[in-house]
């Protein structure tokens, strides 16, 4: 029994840990995930990107659903290991302000927009946003990294303008949450992380994942809030180097 504590201790020393410290068994991560949306760069410094998505087909296989990868723009300043579902401790660390895009494994939460309905007839769960919602990035704040919704009758936070979500910004259009640093936040570490409309041809973001209009609303169209879709974003390398081991799709990049 003393040998087998000693090995597991081992073991774990030597492992992934999640954003909390905990241990990672790496092929169970994707168990109960049926969607992925991929997306690989050159490099950890790289902010451009190409995206896939994926639907699992039996136990193991992963199927592409796109004929091929589209384009994408990611942080100014690179990638930096994020807090989601998987991640990988004493490298460096997603922080509020880095213009780092979060890399490892994200649970894809809520959809948000300006429009009544989302497009393509699309039921995933989805929140309007009105005047009266915002989302959190004041480190300070009680309500970091989360959306906060006041009622109508509410007095208004003195807060609330420079945090509002409704902003009339072609961009925002369509958010799609990354679930990074969610479960739950911590100061500092990075919030607001989005899919959603590139501003321009290769003009890099603060840390979300950004592309063509058509694109993002494809990627609205392939999600099934029953299939429990996930966000991978990694360099290439890294990509390569846990793909077998983590039963992630075969990408080529």
């Amino acid at each position: 029994m003393v040998r087998l504590i000693c090995l597991f201790l081992l073991v774990g020393l030597a492992g992934p840990f999640d954003a909390e410290g905990g241990l990672i068994f790496r092929s169970y991560i994707l168990k109960d995930v049926e969607q992925l949306v991929v997306v690989v760069t050159d490099d950890w410094n790289s902010s451009e990107g190409k995206l896939m998505c994926y639907t699992r087909e039996g136990r193991k296989l992963w199927r592409s659903q796109w004929k091929e990868p589209v384009p994408v723009v990611l942080g100014s300043k690179g990638l930096a290991w994020g807090r989601g579902a998987y991640a990988e401790n004493g490298k460096r660390l997603k922080k509020e302000g880095d213009g780092c895009a979060p890399a490892g494994i994200f649970k894809i939460g809520k959809i948000y927009g300006e429009s009544r309905t989302l497009p393509g007839g699309s039921n995933y769960p989805y929140h309007r946003i009105t005047k009266l919602d915002a989302w959190v990035d004041d480190p300070e704040n009680p309500f970091y990294n989360r959306h906060v919704r006041i009622g109508h009758k509410e007095k208004e936070p003195v807060w609330f303008q420079s945090q509002r979500m409704r902003l009339g910004d072609p961009a925002y259009k369509w958010l799609i949450e990354i679930r990074h640093n969610s479960d739950p936040p911590k100061p500092g570490y990075g919030s607001a992380i989005f899919f959603h409309v590139e501003r321009g041809a290769g003009r890099k973001t603060a840390g979300c994942t950004a592309m063509k209009l058509i694109d993002l609303e494809r990627i609205i169209s392939f999600l099934k809030e029953d299939k429990n879709p996930h966000y991978i974003l990694l360099p290439n390398s890294e990509y390569k180097r846990k793909r077998k081991k983590m039963n992630f799709p075969d990408f080529s990049y």
